[in-house]
């Protein structure tokens, strides 16, 4: 089942079921319905070309995201990459999902506290059922879909403040605030269920930037797959249906290449099995009061 949420004529936001090139519209609602069995599965189609496409998931009550997943990207961003005898633990962070997510065709802004915005497609995976303290092995009973999401990230915030005095763990908060801009998630086009993906774990994972290829992996290469990353979120919190886990990015993104994104750049990305996810960049004209 590909699940799909798009504006209809009178701009509600429906759910839908995409077909091919049909989508039947189930109305308004959730995902989380249909995690719950509490959603309508009929009613009319439309055609799917030309739908003006929402976040295939807007009410998820967390949005979680691996840090250094991929050997490679470690690497690239200046740290010695862990091997695989090494024994270590996922790192894991939040994003907040209720500002955060952006729809697939949305911009993607850059405001006046941005200094340089980068680039992360990832494998996002949507729980469907509640999980805490799940072994690896019952942890895939757990995972209802799988989509796509870029964690669009602020690499340099704060580094224009004058005469600032950094502090000894000032350089990991503003990493951490550096992933919580507005619409920094850009998640879709829509939520392909697991049991149409014979396996998350070799999935060809690529991104470009103005059409130049910027990121080429394969999730394969992660560290840590998605059995062991639930197992390990749900020794510590109760995971629920539509919570979102993002497994982290491979290597190419635009800091360990000097280039940040600009306005006017477009994003596109790509899981194979999962669509594409595109997105443009433009300047934040919003003002306060």
């Amino acid at each position: 089942m590909r699940i799909v949420r798009f504006f209809a004529t009178d701009d509600t936001v429906h759910l839908g079921i995409r077909d091919g090139d049909r989508v039947i519209d189930l109305g308004e609602g959730s995902p989380i319905g249909l995690m719950h069995g509490t959603a309508r599965l009929d009613g009319p189609t439309v055609p799917a070309q030309g739908l003006r496409l929402d976040a295939p998931i807007r009410d998820a009550k967390k949005l979680l995201a691996l840090a250094g997943n991929y050997r490679k990207h470690v690497a690239e961003s200046g740290f010695v990459a862990p091997v695989e005898r090494d024994i270590i633990t996922p790192q894991v962070f939040s994003k907040p999902p209720s500002t955060a997510i952006n729809s697939p065709g949305r911009i993607v802004t850059i405001g006046p506290n941005n200094v340089f915005v980068d680039w992360e497609i990832e494998l996002a995976v949507i729980i469907g059922r509640t999980a805490k303290r799940v072994s690896e092995a019952q942890a895939m009973d757990a995972v209802f879909g799988y989509s796509i999401i870029n964690d669009v990230s602020e690499r340099k915030f704060n580094s224009g403040i004058a005469g600032r005095k950094v502090r000894e763990f000032d350089p990991f908060f503003d990493w951490l605030a550096g992933k919580w801009f507005d619409g920094h998630a850009p998640l879709g086009p829509e939520i392909v269920t697991k049991d149409e993906v014979r396996d998350p774990h070799r999935l060809p994972i690529r991104l470009w930037v103005n059409d130049q290829l910027m990121q080429d992996s394969n999730t394969s290469n992660m560290i840590f797959g998605i059995p062991e990353t639930i197992a390990y979120i749900s020794s510590v919190m109760t995971l629920e249906p539509g919570d979102i886990i993002a497994m982290g990015t491979p290597e190419g993104v635009g800091v360990a290449r000097g280039i940040s994104l600009r306005p006017g750049d477009r994003m596109r990305g790509e899981i194979e099995g999962l669509g594409v996810l595109e997105n443009r960049v433009e300047l934040d004209t919003q003002h306060d009061g």
